[in-house]
């Protein structure tokens, strides 16, 4: 899981109001139990917890190949490059079949790599979406 600094600063405030974070396994877990990327939708943990994403605008432009939106049992053990040279030979087709096979090699090297967690993938072409 990719650490950025809103996270790091939403970890420390649940500290402040009394819950903690624990690294298990190599995973970060709110009160020891949900790890903290999965922890937004759960009541019990809701006064630990700012559901508030961190986002940002991009302007979409030709350099924008494909977006892969994936849940942490991809990016436990495959980083955000690795998981994009991966992907793009089987994306240079735009078509549902290439990218459903980007999506299953992913999940497999993911796999073989000892994730034991639930891997959902999905990759969107950005050809159609650019503003030029």
């Amino acid at each position: 899981m990719t650490i950025y600094p809103a996270m790091l600063l939403k970890c420390c405030s649940s500290l402040f109001q009394g819950g903690f974070v624990v690294n298990y396994r190599g995973t970060w877990r709110v009160q020891g139990s949900l790890a903290v990327s999965r922890g937004i939708g759960d009541a019990h943990l809701k006064q630990w917890i700012v559901a508030d994403p961190d986002t940002r605008t991009i302007l979409v432009d030709q350099q924008c190949e494909f977006l892969i939106l994936a849940s942490d049992g991809l990016w436990d053990k495959i980083d955000n490059q690795e998981a994009v040279d991966l992907a793009r030979p089987l994306c240079t087709n735009n078509d549902k079949a290439s990218r459903m096979a980007a999506c299953r090699m992913l999940t497999e090297t993911s796999i073989s790599r000892g994730s034991t967690d639930d891997i959902s993938i999905v990759i969107i072409q950005l050809q159609k979406f650019t503003s030029s």
